[in-house]
């Protein structure tokens, strides 16, 4: 059984220590390919040196974060832009979005800024990776002007319910990602994904170092834990665990087609 991390920041801090042991125990598990998102420019740094060090495992994305998104946003995606078309293989534009959890300080920004990278994703033809919190309204907004144009993407770290499902689902190249969250036993997502989402609309993802699955949840995330989330995706819809192994990894690549795609099923 070999499986996809869509979404990880395996270039964190949190790694340094013991980065190539996670991948290795990524591997041993089933883990066949990461998708590392960047979230500013030092991690786009982190990003690319981990993901060159790991060629055709690791792959990179390119992509200010909603929650760094500040006054010089501008000076900040002229710099990423000029580099989307160097030597790094970018597989995607991410992670962007929205985020007005916390704060709506910067608001506007946030709705430019992720405009602008909305209108990368339709220029270079890479997938986006969404982040979006307590802003789906907003960004839907955004979505339907482009939405003819649009290559597809990843509703990423989703959690909300069976309307909010429907709709992000009804931009058609769009898949959401599912991890840890759907373990948890506060959950509704173990009712609400078979009941409202095929299985060929989702992919998997950790987010790690975040949102560790039950029952390690608590603890670092990484990407081997991704074999909980599919042993809890196999139960509710009622099928084996490398059947979700089998269509998840379907989807991603799908989604982010790689030319150097070597991924065994």
């Amino acid at each position: 059984m070999t499986f996809i991390d869509t979404h990880t920041h395996i270039d964190g801090e949190e790694f340094s220590a013991d980065r190539e042991a996670v991948i290795e125990r990524a591997k041993a598990a089933g883990v066949c390919k990461m998708f590392v998102p960047a979230i500013d420019l030092k991690s786009l740094g982190s990003v690319n040196e981990v993901c060159s060090a790991h060629p055709h495992y690791a792959y990179p994305m390119i992509g200010l974060h909603p929650e760094e998104v500040r006054a010089d946003w501008h000076a900040v995606l002229d710099e990423m832009h000029a580099m989307l078309s160097t030597q790094h293989g970018y597989i995607a534009i991410g992670e962007v979005g929205l985020d007005y959890y916390w704060s709506r300080d910067f608001a506007e920004e946030q709705l430019a800024a992720f405009e602008e990278q909305v209108r990368w994703s339709v220029e270079t033809r890479l997938p986006l990776m969404i982040h979006c919190r307590k802003a789906q309204n907003e960004m839907v907004a955004v979505l339907r002007r482009y939405a003819d144009d649009l290559p597809g993407g990843v509703f990423h770290c989703f959690t909300g319910n069976r309307q909010e499902a429907a709709e992000l689902l009804s931009f058609d190249r769009f898949v959401l990602g599912i991890g840890g969250v759907c373990t948890f036993k506060s959950s509704h997502l173990r009712e609400d994904l078979p009941a409202s989402v095929p299985l060929s609309r989702i992919v998997l993802e950790t987010d790690s170092p975040y949102m560790a699955p039950v029952p390690l949840r608590g603890n670092r995330n990484e990407s081997s834990y991704l074999t909980h989330v599919i042993a809890t995706l196999a139960t509710c819809y009622g099928v084996s665990e490398d059947e979700v192994a089998r269509v998840t990894t379907d989807n991603a690549l799908r989604v982010f087609p790689l030319a150097d795609d070597t991924a065994t099923r």
